[in-house]
């Protein structure tokens, strides 16, 4: 079953609010099996609601619409459904009772603004709104259905989750859609796609793929579609088996799964701490670490050692070894590695010195090069990258690779 999505406000099209709606309603209609195949954002005018409307319902079942709902005059989408639906305002006793219920403890008075918001067309069927006062109207259509709401997040949300989805669900979805994403680490996409030739060739030929690049990592999304959702659900288990077997060394993560999350928890259940003592990565390793609610049981401390001086001074890394290895090399994060693990306290500890850029790089070490170390009190291991351009997407990169492949080291036991 497929679904459209009309987002409407001017504050859309010139950037001044950012649509995260269509984002989270793409993901929950896909939980319930209906994939949405068109997203449309129009301004607030009759003319362009009025023809998004005409397009979408003509190719699309289920069409579903935020914003424009407000009590003010640039809100104009129930005069343009009316006029959509041939119907006409008309006053709901029922809807002007939840607006006095929410708004009694909010406003000295209801205004006529207010009360407008109780004004209906009158072919559609109100959906109450339990936590604002735009109405949710739903109309019927020769395919299927139309079904506007308010586009402020909350009031949208409740709405889908707690009476649009499942009465979609009930009339109009007959076959499941699962996905299953595996988080993949350190192999390019070209590359990644090469190898798993094969294992695609082999797929049940209801279930898809779809390579999902990221900084330095792919998510690989197992879309199935069907009848039978133990069926499906078998079927991509048994594909992610197969898939083990090529790349099992570079899968850190399932879904939602944060590899920073994961490693915590993996700390946590051997009773140890972390710490981070980071020169290109500025902080961001601390602040994936700091991200995850409850890090503060294993999560013991971070130096940012942007200076040669705080190396020396709060890391202990000799100045010699400095000079003669040059901050960003193996000896140095190595050495700033094993001085957070001693100066915190902790039972490991990530280190990272590179050459974030744009400016700093040579022909030896080019703007990308950094180092990574990982130590326990009495071991340390590190590893030499070359992230290519762009600053943000350097830093990025270091403080993912960081975190997966300590994560990994101390699952094979190799730390």
């Amino acid at each position: 079953m497929q679904a459209e999505i009309i987002t409407i406000g001017d504050e859309l099209l010139i950037g001044q609010v950012v649509d995260t709606n269509s984002a989270w309603m793409g993901r929950e209609l896909n939980k319930a099996g209906i994939t949405v195949h068109r997203i449309s954002s129009v301004s607030d005018t009759e003319e362009d609601i009025l023809a998004i409307l005409q397009e979408s319902v003509s190719r699309t079942p289920i069409v579903l619409i935020t914003g424009g709902l407000g009590p003010t005059r640039d809100d104009i989408t129930k005069a343009a459904l009316c006029k959509f639906f041939n119907t006409r305002l008309v006053f709901n006793e029922e809807v002007y009772s939840d607006v006095e219920n929410f708004l009694k403890h909010r406003v000295h008075r209801i205004n006529t603004m207010n009360r407008d918001q109780a004004m209906v067309p009158e072919s559609c069927t109100v959906i109450r709104n339990k936590i604002g006062t735009a109405p949710i109207m739903w109309f019927k259509t020769s395919k299927g259905v139309v079904v506007s709401m308010p586009g402020v997040p909350s009031e949208m949300k409740d709405a889908m989750q707690s009476s649009i989805i499942p009465r979609i669900v009930s009339e109009f979805v007959s076959e499941v859609l699962i996905h299953k994403t595996v988080h993949i680490f350190d192999i390019p996409e070209a590359m990644l796609a090469e190898r798993l030739s094969g294992w695609e060739d082999e797929l049940a030929a209801n279930i898809k793929v779809a390579y999902l690049p990221q900084a330095g990592k792919i998510r690989l999304r197992l879309s199935g579609k069907g009848k039978d959702r133990d069926k499906l659900e078998r079927l991509i288990n048994e594909a992610i088996d197969k898939l083990y077997v090529i790349v099992g060394d570079n899968i850190f993560g399932f879904d939602e799964q944060l590899a920073e999350e994961e490693l915590l928890k993996l700390l946590r259940n051997k009773a140890a701490t972390i710490s981070c003592a980071e020169s290109c990565s500025g902080g961001y390793l601390s602040h994936l670490f700091t991200s995850v609610p409850g890090a503060s049981d294993v999560f013991a401390g971070g130096i940012v050692a942007y200076s040669n001086k705080v190396k020396e001074e709060q890391l202990g890394v000799a100045r010699s070894l400095i000079e003669q290895e040059g901050a960003v090399s193996k000896a140095v994060v190595e050495a700033m590695a094993l001085g957070a693990c001693k100066v915190l306290h902790s039972d490991y500890a990530i280190a990272t010195s590179g050459i974030a850029g744009p400016s700093g790089g040579s022909s030896a070490k080019p703007v990308g090069t950094v180092w990574i170390a990982w130590a326990t009190k009495d071991k340390v291991v590190s590893r030499l990258f070359n992230f290519g351009d762009g600053r943000e997407r350097i830093i990025k990169r270091t403080g993912d690779a960081g975190v997966i492949l300590l994560k990994q080291m101390i699952e094979k036991k190799e730390l």
